[in-house]
């Protein structure tokens, strides 16, 4: 286990001072032995004409008699909402206008880590675009877990970049040699503050020795935010009475919005970080009565569409797209095998005997899915493709826009299965599974208006006159079909 010396032994504590870099013990992984030129060409793509934001100018009326740390975390790959439906939250590209709220000479950017869901090709392309923005957005410090550690050890990202970016890790979490704090001098009215930020991982049962991490009492005003990965939301009470010492503890778990658990009043206060970027997390330090403890308020700011987007991270969301274009992911795409001989055909195949059905599902938006996504520039992203075409799951169903243009857009067998049996036996056999339900597609994050709103959407889509059809599609039972 890494030492955990307190800062004031181990070192002097400045905001000069950077943390070491990481030195994590390169391991073996085939699959990326595929995509290294990928991210190769990726790194050139991302460091071409990306310089820092411009210097943001403070929103007026803000006061600088608050000391603001913006936090995020678990952003889990999440870099920009679908945009299929309005009302969403979230996007890199609009998330420093949220951090025009407070003053420039007392604010911290705090990142908790968690930067993408899972460990496949598209997940190590996102972690190296993650990293890049968070330099760009001006953070001051990542937490990094230990999905985080191994993922950047392996691809070197954090070596290459790490000039931009200070990082800490919970004590043990991998093999590397990172530090576990963070410490820099700040000024609030006037007086030194000493912020330091430290990481723990709640499952190595230590909690005695966080104490550690902050080091003794100094003379200097001292705001000590603990990162707590690996805590359980609704646990986190129990390990919050061993850390009295501390002001803020951040829950790494929890739900998208981040919030307060427990009471608001008490010490130290404990929040939770949130999820997919949707919310940023608002700590506020202002100073106490007559030189007492620092008064601590939090509130969650949501990141909604109205904000303007920074053109700088839009051109890296492009870029991002790019890379995913030269990829070649969305062809590589695992795919289930279908039941028996079953595979797809194509609307074309169903316009001979449902000529009046194709024809009115033509004039739908469904028809036009795929078009959507080439006007944003996310037609070869497998993360949306999936939901504009047909079969991409599974073999026989779309692979790419060249190689299977008739499985473009939600056709009909998205909604009522492969086909191949029904056209093959002209009618005779009903088309087979799996048959695509509304809400797999239609989720929270990709129709906000979605959920209670049912009937009516399903009310865009219809395009038959036998009055059975409904029935044979996968459809929520308040709109008149079944789950069949």
């Amino acid at each position: 286990m890494r030492s955990m010396k307190s800062p004031q032994t181990k070192r002097a504590a400045d905001a000069s001072e950077a943390p070491r870099r990481i030195n994590t013990r390169p391991r073996t992984i085939i699959r990326l032995a595929g995509c290294a030129t990928v991210l190769l060409v990726g790194l050139c793509l991302l460091s071409a004409g990306m310089g820092p934001l411009k210097k943001d100018k403070t929103a007026p009326g803000v006061k600088a008699d608050v000391l603001t740390v913006f936090i995020t975390g678990n952003e889990l790959g999440a870099m920009k909402p679908c945009g299929c439906s309005g009302g969403q939250l979230g996007g890199l590209a609009r998330r420093g206008e949220v951090f025009k709220t407070a003053s420039k000479s007392a604010r911290f950017f705090l990142d908790a880590g968690g930067l993408v869901q899972g460990d496949g090709e598209q997940d190590l392309i996102k972690f190296n675009v993650l990293i890049r923005a968070l330099g760009l957005l001006g953070y001051d410090l990542v937490n990094l877990t230990g999905k985080d550690l191994e993922i950047a050890g392996n691809l070197g990202l954090i070596e290459s970049m790490g000039a931009d970016l200070k990082f800490i890790s919970a004590p043990g979490v991998a093999d590397a040699n990172v530090p576990a704090w963070f410490s820099k001098r700040m000024t609030l009215k006037g007086k030194e503050l000493r912020l330091i930020v430290a990481s723990f991982d709640a499952r190595s049962g230590r909690a005695d020795r966080i104490g550690e991490l902050f080091g003794a009492t100094s003379d200097v005003q001292t705001l000590k935010i603990l990162i707590l990965t690996g805590c359980e939301f609704d646990k986190v009470e129990s390990f919050v009475e061993k850390v009295a010492s501390v002001d803020c503890v951040l829950c790494t778990s929890g739900p998208e919005r981040p919030e307060i658990i427990g009471s608001a009043g008490r010490r130290p206060l404990v929040v939770s970080v949130g999820q997919l970027g949707k919310y940023v997390g608002k700590l506020e330090a202002r100073p106490g009565k007559a030189g007492g403890p620092l008064k601590l308020s939090f509130s969650a700011i949501p990141v909604s569409e109205d904000l303007p987007e920074d053109e700088a991270l839009v051109e890296l969301y492009r870029s991002y797209q790019q890379i995913l274009r030269g990829s070649g992911l969305l062809e590589t795409a695992a795919r289930f095998g279908l039941p028996g001989e079953s595979r797809y055909m194509g609307a074309q195949a169903c316009k001979a005997c449902h000529e009046y059905e194709y024809e009115k599902w033509n004039e739908k938006k469904h028809a036009h899915a795929y078009a959507t996504l080439e006007e944003v520039g996310s037609d070869y992203d497998p993360e949306c493709v999936v939901c504009h075409v047909v079969g991409m799951r599974y073999e026989s169903g779309f692979i790419s826009p060249d190689k299977t243009p008739m499985f473009r857009d939600v056709g009909c067998e998205s909604c009522h299965g492969p086909a191949s049996q029904h056209v093959l036996s002209v009618g005779e056999k009903p088309t087979g599974e799996p048959k695509t339900t509304c809400e797999e597609c239609h989720t929270p994050d990709n129709s906000t208006h979605y959920g209670g709103n049912e009937a009516e959407y399903f009310e865009k889509i219809v395009h038959w006159r036998e009055p059975n059809t409904a029935g044979n599609v996968k459809v929520y039972k308040s709109t008149g079909g079944s789950k069949d």
